[in-house]
């Protein structure tokens, strides 16, 4: 375990009458993220903000409550003690409830990962029992933990040496695709050109290694970010990414993707030819 690492959420994994103590870690480094502040340029300060009422002015933080907007400038205020009460009560059991083929999960349930690890030594036969069980089944465990007063929806998988929970999104908060593929043809695409694409996904297929991806974006940044502190000139270099345009010639770009000859030109039938 890293000497940095903390624990998110301490608690335990109940499989029926199976429970043993675990501890939940973050699986996602966010110091990889680059973030930028705002900076008065002229002294080269810190923006601040203010808290202001239109037409009040500056307030006090002690006069700030929560709202919630129901309609234009229409908001139901809510006390700190109202919201309180209706926080969940902290419960520190995740208890399995449920499993399913992990395939069968719409990728865009998953929201956030965390680690999973047994708490101690003791809990650690039960751990490793959990987590084959998932392994040798091809299952992953349904199940709902209640955080800072929100109940989430977890999915929990085995992951190498352990185990892994995933947060999810509820179905609720998920848009529906329909309002967005209405412009998608509902006729069926030339047979030949879905073989080709076919060819052509199986000619870039392999193993998934995240690790042979760089954002490109991220480097350029920090080198931009060395290079200014070096007192460099930034030059803009010109757009180098592929403009866009349409294909004119669907059938023919999909031949030359997968290195297919060229299409014959067509000809009109019923031509004779001269003598």
């Amino acid at each position: 375990m890293p000497k940095s690492a903390r624990a998110y959420w301490k608690g335990f994994l109940r499989l029926s009458l199976v429970t043993i103590g675990v501890e939940i870690y973050n699986a996602v480094e966010s110091k990889a993220d680059i973030s930028f502040r705002q900076i008065h340029k002229p002294s080269g300060k810190r923006v601040n903000y203010q808290k202001v009422v239109p037409g009040i002015g500056k307030i006090e933080s002690g006069d700030i409550v929560k709202g919630y907007e129901v309609d234009k400038d229409t908001y139901v205020v809510l006390d700190p003690e109202e919201i309180d009460a209706v926080k969940l009560e902290s419960k520190k059991t995740i208890d399995l409830v449920q499993f399913v083929d992990a395939k069968d999960i719409d990728y865009r349930y998953f929201e956030r990962p965390y680690f999973i690890a047994p708490s101690d030594t003791l809990s650690g036969e039960g751990y490793v029992v959990i987590r084959d069980a998932l392994r040798k089944t091809g299952k992953v465990g349904l199940a709902q933990v209640t955080i800072s007063g929100r109940e989430w929806l977890v999915a929990i998988a085995p992951l190498e040496d352990g185990l892994v929970m995933e947060m999810l999104r509820y179905a609720e908060e998920l848009r529906q695709p329909s309002d967005f593929f209405d412009e998608v043809p509902t006729a069926k695409p030339d047979r030949e050109m879905v073989d080709l694409a076919v060819q052509l996904i199986e000619k870039k297929a392999s193993a998934f290694k995240p690790d042979k991806f760089e954002d490109h974006y991220a480097t350029a940044l920090k080198a931009l970010i060395k290079d200014k502190l070096k007192g460099r000139k930034i030059v803009a270099h010109e757009d180098e990414r592929p403009k866009g345009g349409n294909i004119v010639d669907l059938m023919e770009a999909l031949k030359k993707s997968v290195g297919g000859p060229p299409s014959k030109p067509k000809t009109s039938r019923g031509t004779k030819k001269r003598a």
